[in-house]
């Protein structure tokens, strides 16, 4: 927990003191879940899943075990198999692709765009081949995918598109929450994204009635009823006591994505003239910085020093995907994305959570400017 003053730790994400600001409501919620003893499929994830749909207007919600869950799932319901080709980015947290392979398609990488740190989506259409069926952009960071570019190729082509939106939680394209966007898309609840359960969980939205049954069927063991099985499904359900959870903190999220924004705009302002290059927000885009991310050349002697001063940083992601040892055998050598290979090198993460206060921005900015502007 953050302490007053700004010689103590300051943490990437302070879940202690969210969890203090509305603990009275928490356990509430969690301390009926316990007194029904229903934990399973339950009215609490029939209402985050009625309650999440319609914040993000979409007609369809269906609660999964994670976000990982709710990206394999939403690729199977739309019928990605062996042999398939999906084209995504290869600056992502690894689930992205591992889905892709996990349904027997291949991952297809696209370089990003030097800004906004998503996949370039002017260089999609050069990838596509006789196997393509679908695209799956993510919307790193909180900052959305320009998909008007995304969704003219799809048409062009008849390729499916499944939205990333594990990180982007009450983002908006061109006034549209994301998630709304495609055929379908999956959204995480992981305790550290801007809406996040106490453990893991996630949530499909798709506005298309024959994908969002076919979801319902492939999280609970491909039954409609009760021991009969009409697909080959997982045990892949939201849980009772996390929907609880998420119902009460879904309350707080666009003040909670406000207070990131705010903090956001402090930090380019007290960074706008120092050497580091700062994070953008496109004219079509809401971003909700679920991470603030800077880049500098001098990346790990700048953590270094922030450390040394209690500041806590991270790096999402310094390895691009195509060169994890997992994907060896694409192939892949360096020079294959000469822009996330560059960006990788140079990309990190302050704190950015609601809670921050502005001592400790300008605190985290001092230091910064007096360390890169030297």
């Amino acid at each position: 927990m953050v302490k007053e003053g700004c010689g103590c730790l300051i943490p990437m994400i302070d879940l202690n003191a969210q969890y203090l600001s509305i603990k009275d409501e928490i356990d509430k919620a969690i301390k009926d879940v316990l007194e029904s003893s229903f934990f399973i499929l339950g009215e609490n994830v029939k209402k985050f899943e009625e309650e999440f749909s319609k914040y993000c207007d979409a007609k369809y919600g269906i609660g999964v075990a994670s976000g990982t869950a709710a990206l394999k799932i939403s690729l199977l319901s739309c019928g990605i198999t062996r042999g398939d080709e999906v084209i995504t980015t290869p600056l992502s947290a690894v689930a992205s692709s591992f889905v892709i392979t996990h349904v027997g398609a291949t991952p297809i990488f696209v370089d990003i765009n030097k800004e906004t740190y998503n996949i370039d989506e002017q260089k999609v259409e050069e990838k596509i081949t006789k196997k393509t069926k679908a695209i799956l952009p993510v919307h790193l960071y909180g900052h959305p995918c320009d998909m008007d570019i995304i969704l003219e190729i799809a048409q062009k082509h008849n390729l499916k598109i499944i939205e990333d939106a594990c990180q982007a939680h009450g983002a908006e394209y061109k006034g549209k929450k994301v998630g709304t966007l495609s055929d379908v898309s999956a959204f995480s609840f992981y305790p550290t994204k801007n809406l996040g359960a106490f453990g893991d969980g996630g949530l499909v939205i798709t506005n298309n009635e024959t994908i969002a049954e076919k979801v319902r069927l492939l999280r609970d063991y491909g039954q409609k009823k009760r021991y009969e099985h009409l697909l080959k499904g997982f045990n892949s359900r939201l849980d009772e006591l996390h929907a609880a959870v998420l119902r009460v903190k879904l309350k707080k999220l666009d003040e909670w994505n406000e207070k990131r924004r705010k903090n956001a705009e402090i930090y380019t302002k007290l960074l706008k003239e120092s050497n580091a290059i700062l994070p953008v927000e496109k004219n079509y885009a809401k971003h909700v910085f679920h991470q603030y991310v800077i880049r500098s050349t001098q990346r790990e002697d700048l953590r270094k020093l922030l450390a040394s001063s209690n500041v806590m940083t991270d790096v999402h992601y310094p390895i691009p995907i195509p060169f994890q040892k997992a994907y060896n055998d694409l192939g892949f050598t360096r020079g294959s994305f000469p822009i996330v290979e560059k960006t990788t090198e140079e990309i990190m993460s302050l704190p950015i959570f609601p809670g921050l206060k502005m001592e400790e921005i300008e605190k985290i900015s001092t230091l910064i400017k007096s360390f890169i502007d030297q």
